[in-house]
């Protein structure tokens, strides 16, 4: 991984050599990670054209399990003394090195950070790095949609087990926390993001925090996790219902909501605009007579964030390319009763190769449980 994470570096600067910068300052932790396999809480990485400094706060051991701070031989680590600022240490290493002109993450940095960054390197000049990591970030290698592969079947694998336990009585928070402990015993570094556990009139709904509430017979159950590992996480959601047989307008919505997701899905070929997804989905559900105001995205990127580039909304003008990893998720929520929601990872490929593949793969058919 050194080789890789080295390459990764060199396309940073040519990157800065494109916007006239000698040097750039990493602060957002997922662009370090992918810079130096490395994610110390609260370092900050900075790049030179002959240099490579990872500035981590002394308190951080350098074998804290879970870092993969297995530091390769070409990059420096410079001790950050308690209370003191890794960012403002690494521009004031800057200063040193006499860099001209610094490119700084502006979109991850306060104004009093980025004033006490810009006091630190003078007299070299600021500029905006913009989102150049997160740009190099977009199209993965075969080794991260591995990881990502791996994630998704670590959470399959989570979620099949607690499905063939008992439900009923169990609490939302309680099978959240369930599923959590779970995919780190299959070998998760920890959940990508908080499980949301819906059930009842709580179904359907994104972003859910779970509550007490009970499983009951005749619920929607909307289950929505991710496991991280090795730093990258995939997403997925479905829904299901409790009891020996869903009433009809459970049946019929689960299959809108199956349909739109389908065609979404259907929609993620390279060089295809980012909005064609979200447009497909949200035909099949106006369709239907779902609509969603304001209308939320059907989908993003996913990587060492669970929510990156490239956004899949109504409004969204890029174009994916191929071995980019993606989620498709829509979801109807009717007030009072329930919902439905379908989520998956994918990776776009095109049609030659078979196809957008599919990494989330635990069934997406409305079982009753």
């Amino acid at each position: 991984m050194a080789d890789v994470h080295a390459a990764r570096r060199e396309r940073l600067r040519d990157r800065c050599g494109a916007l006239a910068a000698d040097a750039a300052l990493v602060t957002r932790p997922a662009n370090v990670w992918y810079l130096t396999g490395a994610e110390p809480d609260g370092a900050a990485l900075l790049l030179t054209r002959d240099r490579v400094v990872l500035a981590v706060p002394e308190e951080v051991p350098q074998d804290a399990e879970g870092l993969l701070l297995q530091q390769p031989e070409d990059v420096q680590r410079l001790e950050v003394p308690p209370g003191a600022d890794p960012a403002v240490s690494a521009a004031t290493a800057a200063a040193r090195y006499r860099v001209a002109v610094l490119a700084v993450e502006e979109h991850d940095l306060t104004v009093a950070r980025h004033r006490a960054v810009a006091e630190a390197a003078a007299p070299a000049r600021p500029t905006d790095l913009d989102r150049a990591v997160e740009q190099l970030r977009l199209v993965k290698d075969e080794e991260e949609i591995t990881a990502l592969r791996i994630s998704a079947e670590i959470a399959d694998q989570a979620l099949g087990e607690l499905l063939e336990s008992i439900l009923v009585g169990r609490t939302e928070r309680h099978l959240a926390m369930e599923l959590e402990r779970r995919m780190v015993d299959h070998g998760a570094d920890c959940a990508a993001f908080p499980v949301s556990i819906g059930t009842g009139t709580h179904a359907g709904l994104a972003g859910h925090l779970p509550t007490d509430r009970r499983v009951e017979e005749g619920d929607f159950l909307t289950v929505a996790l991710g496991a991280r590992y090795r730093g990258y996480g995939a997403s997925a959601a479905r829904t299901f219902v409790i009891g020996t047989a869903p009433a009809q307008w459970q049946i019929d919505l689960h299959a809108v909501v199956f349909a739109a997701q389908r065609a979404g899905r259907e929609a993620l070929q390279p060089g295809t605009p980012c909005h064609e997804a979200d447009r497909a989905v949200r035909e099949v559900l106006q369709a239907a007579g779902h609509t969603e105001a304001p209308p939320r995205p059907v989908g993003h990127g996913v990587g060492l964030e669970i929510a990156e580039e490239p956004r899949l909304g109504p409004g969204d003008m890029g174009k994916l390319d191929a071995r980019v990893p993606v989620t498709i998720g829509p979801g109807v929520h009717l007030p009072g009763r329930g919902g439905v929601r379908i989520e998956d990872t994918l990776v776009v490929r095109p049609l030659g190769e078979g196809g957008p593949e599919l990494l989330t793969i635990t069934t997406k058919e409305l079982l009753a449980l």
